[in-house]
């Protein structure tokens, strides 16, 4: 469990400092605490002030880890020897770090193992999703924006 007024600390430090941003990984959990804006955070939500408030990510180290009894998904028979990613939470996807960024991945790109291919924000916290394989992205099975629930397919990768 992270202890709230630590991460309190952490905030109000990279407020108070000329750093952007600052990212700990601690008891599992990795937190990244940054001035800029990693995403645009819900459609109709009142922006921050630019500059005044830091976001905040908490990310699991390991963000794929699932248990295998969650997310069982029935492949179909097209997707025969692709590999799946699924999402490890509930939450809206995100293609891109920013709304006027381009995309982590498009259908025909390389992405190797540990790269990051979306963001998931789920209470306002933006967790970046790492490959587990490397390969070629063969389908993206969500929108951008979209919600997503635990262990549901997000791209089917074409394993190397």
């Amino acid at each position: 469990m992270i202890d709230l007024e630590w991460v309190r600390r952490l905030i109000d430090m990279v407020n108070e400092s000329e750093i952007d941003s600052l990212e700990i990984s601690r008891l599992g959990t990795r937190v990244r605490v940054s001035k800029s804006p990693i995403v645009n955070i819900v459609q109709g939500a009142a922006p921050a002030a630019s500059g005044t408030t830091a976001s905040l990510g908490l990310v699991p180290d390991n963000p794929m880890a699932v248990p295998s009894e969650a997310g069982v998904v029935e492949e179909p028979e097209h997707a025969a020897g692709l590999s799946l990613i699924t999402s490890p939470m509930v939450g809206t996807f995100y293609r891109a770090p920013a709304p006027d960024a381009p995309p982590y991945v498009e259908i025909g790109d390389q992405v190797q193992k540990g790269q990051t291919v979306c963001i998931l924000e789920a209470m306002k916290l933006m967790n970046e999703l790492e490959s587990e394989v490397s390969g070629k992205i063969r389908e993206i099975c969500v929108e951008n924006a979209e919600p997503v629930e635990y262990g549901q397919v997000l791209y089917r990768v074409e394993p190397d």
